[in-house]
């Protein structure tokens, strides 16, 4: 077994994040320009870096190393907040604003300027996030890395839905592996083995299975084996541990025997962080001693290269196109002085390729800024925008079942991910939470003040009234399948800007009746599995929030994933996608859009696992692109006749 001993430090190059400045950025050339230092970003500027090439690395966020002080500043931040949602570790940014779950609402006329981000105007808002630091949406993550399912490929052929992806699971397989490398990712092949998934013969992944929680083994001993049909089909359910992107057990067997080096955190080698997963069930919005892989793992490994630079509080204004050719010639960011200045400079920074890594909103809203839409052949640019749509349901159980132990979520159900029903709705995988209620009801705040103000207890009678009913939590969140449509979008609109003069994103985002169906049946099977496991069922859906859906005379609430994709979609052709299966633009020859905006669907996975993914096989596109761009020019001479 691989001994913690040897845990792999990254350390983050002192002064990397503001060694290279906006200027001298803009007077070098570069063989690539990376916009965004998330996961995407970090991964193929690690992979150019590797290769040779001279990359830059422009991101929003602010301008600190990733280093372990930076890291503890989140970790202070958060511990200190009144709301500790998703972004309550990151300072407010009005240079790179953020969508905040508490912000959610549609915006009106009146609506104070600087009390959103996302613009949204229809009656159901979502309260999906994501996150504009160094590190990117990887620093809030919940660490599941779930590959997608052969048929979520061909969804269009075999279930007449969605759309097909113009590359299959067997394409994508050997980059899962690299993508499970990087990540450090603990599972059971065996575990995995489910609606058509499949390994190469004697792979294990790098670091064995979490354990189940006590919670996943009592939900266990209710579910494993109930059966339930679903479109003229039976199906039995199991709970199954999900793969998880945080350092556990190395696996002695991996890569051929040779086993595998754990990542500790950035910037330390110190025994007691970056370690093992300590259980905190704390993994959103941070874990405390980076056990959970975050993005800056991977851009460390980059910048020590010397080759990668990169430049903080720069946001991205424009792509600058060259109208004849329409090839990109420059990114021009906003470099702002400080968080709480309104002070900045612009620059434009030149390169042979450039890559836009910055998610699917922000890679959206960047190119319908710069005018390119009127440039695109399919119009799709900012369409098709996905996220998984989530149904919670919560009941208390009838004895302490551990909740509050171990990370956020170990295991769930994931036998309804697909099948044959998909011809009429929704798929859906089905997280058990160890960290009860919060998400649902904001607990344990407000079972406090319930026990406090409505019951009066005080003393140890409420420590051993809330210790009892926390312990007895039972949170099931259902990953829901949302299919792309066209009119499910990311627009922007000059009236809403940000401190910069940058257009907000405008996000119109519709929950579509296939959607509904897997949802109402969701709510169905947990109506039975608490029946099953002498639950009382304690969820209750209000119409009157902004997340309220009506289906077939019943209200649901469905809630953001963070899983945000599809507004670059790849295809077949110029006419029905953005991007070609190597997320290159079809529009601009020497542009490459990386990130979820390019899946076609998302399936009911997580998608950063398929996104990191993605991201090594377009890099090793980038390097055959940058190789046959830079090679010299070969002169022939005359031929000769006959």
């Amino acid at each position: 077994m691989t001994s913690y001993d040897d845990t792999d430090p990254v350390i983050f190059p002192a002064g990397a994040a503001t060694g290279t400045s906006a200027a001298e950025a803009a007077t070098d050339t570069w063989d690539a320009v990376v916009v965004g230092g998330g996961m995407a970003g970090s991964i193929v500027a690690e992979q150019l870096g590797r290769a040779g090439y001279k990359v830059v690395v422009l991101e929003a966020g602010p301008g600190k190393d990733l280093d372990l002080a930076e890291y503890e500043s989140y970790l202070s931040r958060f511990y200190g907040a009144v709301v500790k949602d998703n972004q309550s570790p990151y300072p407010f940014n009005p240079n790179a604003r953020m969508p905040r779950s508490t912000d959610t609402m549609p915006v009106r006329p009146d609506t104070p300027r600087d009390a959103f981000y996302l613009v949204q105007k229809d009656k159901y808002c979502t309260d999906t996030t994501f996150t504009r630091v160094l590190g990117g949406t990887s620093m809030h993550w919940e660490g599941k890395a779930l590959r997608m399912l052969p048929e979520d490929f061909d969804l269009r052929t075999k279930y007449g839905q969605g759309l097909n992806w113009p590359l299959s699971y067997d394409d994508l397989e050997p980059y899962y592996r690299q993508a499970e490398a990087e990540l450090g990712v603990a599972a059971d092949v065996e575990d995995q083995k489910y609606l058509g998934m499949h390994f190469p013969k004697g792979y294990v992944f790098p670091m064995h299975r979490m354990p189940p929680s006590y919670l996943d083994q009592t939900v266990a001993r209710g579910v494993d084996g109930m059966r339930v049909n679903l479109a003229d089909n039976d199906y039995t359910l199991r709970v199954r541990s999900f793969p998880q992107a945080r350092n556990g057990v190395p696996n002695a067997a991996y890569d051929g025997g040779k086993g595998f080096v754990p990542v500790g955190a950035v910037s330390t080698s110190q025994a007691e962080e970056g370690e093992r997963c300590q259980g905190n069930t704390n993994c959103v919005p941070i874990c405390p001693v980076q056990a959970k892989y975050h993005a800056g793992k991977t851009l460390a490994k980059a910048l020590g290269k010397g080759n990668v630079k990169i430049v903080t509080q720069a946001v991205a204004s424009k792509v600058e196109i060259d109208e004849h050719d329409q090839r990109v010639t420059g990114i021009t960011v906003k470099k702002y002085a400080a968080l709480d200045s309104e002070q900045y400079e612009t620059y434009t920074v030149k390169g042979t390729v450039y890559i836009l890594c910055a998610h699917a909103i922000e890679n959206a809203r960047l190119m319908l800024a710069s005018g390119m839409q009127r440039m695109s052949r399919s119009q799709l640019i900012g369409h098709n925008l996905m996220d998984h749509a989530y149904l919670l349901s919560w009941g208390l159980l009838p004895k302490p079942a551990g909740t509050m132990r171990g990370t956020s979520c170990t295991s769930g159900i994931t036998d309804l991910r697909g099948g044959r029903f998909r011809r009429t709705q929704a798929g859906f995988g089905v997280d058990i939470h160890n960290d009860g209620w919060g998400w649902a009801t904001g607990s344990p705040y407000t079972d406090l003040v319930e026990l406090v103000d409505k019951r009066n207890l005080r003393g140890p009678e409420l420590r051993r009234t809330l210790g009892n009913q926390i312990s007895r939590q039972l949170l099931l969140a259902f990953m829901i399948d949302l299919l792309p449509e066209r009119s499910n979008r990311v627009t922007v609109d000059e009236r809403y800007k940000d401190a910069l003069g940058n257009p907000k994103p405008v996000v119109s985002l519709k929950i579509p009746p296939y959607t509904m169906r897997g949802a109402a049946f969701a709510r169905k099977l947990a109506t039975d599995i608490f029946e099953k496991l002498g639950a009382e069922d304690r969820t209750r859906y209000d119409k009157d929030r902004y997340s309220a859906v009506e289906h077939e005379g019943h209200w649901y609430n469905i809630v953001g994933g963070n899983h945000l994709a599809g507004t670059h979609i790849m295809g077949t052709d110029p006419a029905n996608s953005v991007v070609d299966h190597t997320q290159h633009s079809w529009d601009h020859e020497n542009l490459y859009l990386v990130g979820p905006g390019s899946m076609p669907s998302i399936g009911t996975s997580n998608i950063s696992l398929t996104m990191a993914a993605l991201a090594f096989r377009s890099a090793a596109h980038i390097v055959r692109h940058l190789r046959a761009a830079k090679a010299p020019a070969v002169v022939r001479g005359p031929q000769a006749n006959g």
